[in-house]
């Protein structure tokens, strides 16, 4: 299978004229060349890489200083992400669009998929769409991505089942030191919801290095967050799960650099184990 990357092309502009021929894909994949049997048996997902917004939704109204805050990003988490795969001789998918676009880590009748105001900044350009507005977004961002995970998944399971195996799944975000006049006190979250075989391995690896880690905190895998593993990594019956990584730790190259060494260590572990190279059945 080839994947369009997200480098500008010469085709026509997206549906909805979202995004111009010279603007970039919404999706970039990351070392393509391990989706083949000699990569390890692992697919890393980040939802939230990018703070790019289109020439044609005019910033969503807002300034410099507002597209950079966490509302429109994760902060810290595509580059970990992309260190990560290099690490482990891993493929990742990364998101090529702004969170406050459209975001791809909901369901599409979320009331917050498309949010009209995030921590306290009230969006103007997402005020009032009318539903061919919306529509356009979902068609020109949240499906090719969606798309281009499903289609990395396929060939990846299909390079590994030759050697018996499945790929795990790890989905990459970051979240915020305070959160409504709140500290959060964990350097590292693993979510999950039902498919306990990854998270207590993670957790366990990370606390034994002595982290403080979330077992489901600050947010649960169970309450709606991980949309995109609950879309694709729950019904192939693929061990999965979310990493959520403080972003006061990550927001500089050595922090970035160190943690993607950390957890490649730990999941380096997780993937010489057999149980989870395997398809759970439902």
């Amino acid at each position: 299978m080839t994947l369009e990357n997200a480098s500008p092309g010469s085709e026509s502009p997206e549906p909805g004229g979202l995004l111009a021929a010279d603007e970039p894909r919404p999706f970039v994949l990351v070392n393509e060349a391990a989706l083949g049997e000699a990569g390890a048996p692992l697919l890393l997902l980040c939802d939230h890489a990018s703070a790019f917004i289109p020439r044609a939704l005019d910033s969503l109204g807002l300034d410099e200083a507002q597209r950079a805050r966490h509302i429109a990003l994760d902060i810290g988490i595509a580059e970990v992400t992309r260190l990560l795969a290099q690490r482990l001789d891993a493929p990742a998918v990364l998101s090529h669009f702004s969170r406050l676009i459209v975001d791809p880590n909901r369901p599409q009748d979320d009331p917050t998929l498309i949010p009209q105001i995030s921590d306290g900044v009230i969006v103007p350009g997402n005020r009032e769409l009318a539903p061919e507005q919306r529509a356009a977004r979902l068609a020109a961002f949240y499906r090719p991505y969606h798309e281009a995970i499903a289609g990395t998944i396929e060939s990846k399971q299909q390079a590994l089942t030759r050697q018996g195996k499945a790929p795990i799944i790890v989905s990459m975000h970051s979240f915020t030191p305070v959160m409504k006049g709140v500290e959060r006190p964990w350097q590292v979250g693993i979510l999950w919801n039902r498919d306990a075989r990854l998270p207590r391995r993670l957790i366990a690896g990370l606390r034994a290095r002595g982290l403080t880690v979330g077992d489901n905190e600050p947010y649960s895998g169970r309450d709606g967050h991980g949309h995109t593993l609950h879309n694709h990594a729950e019904p192939r019956g693929l061990a999965h799960a979310l990493i959520e990584l403080r972003q006061d730790l990550i927001d500089t190259q050595q922090g970035a650099a160190d943690w993607a060494s950390l957890l490649g260590e730990v999941l380096a572990g997780c993937l010489a184990e057999a149980a989870l190279l395997t398809v759970e059945q439902h």
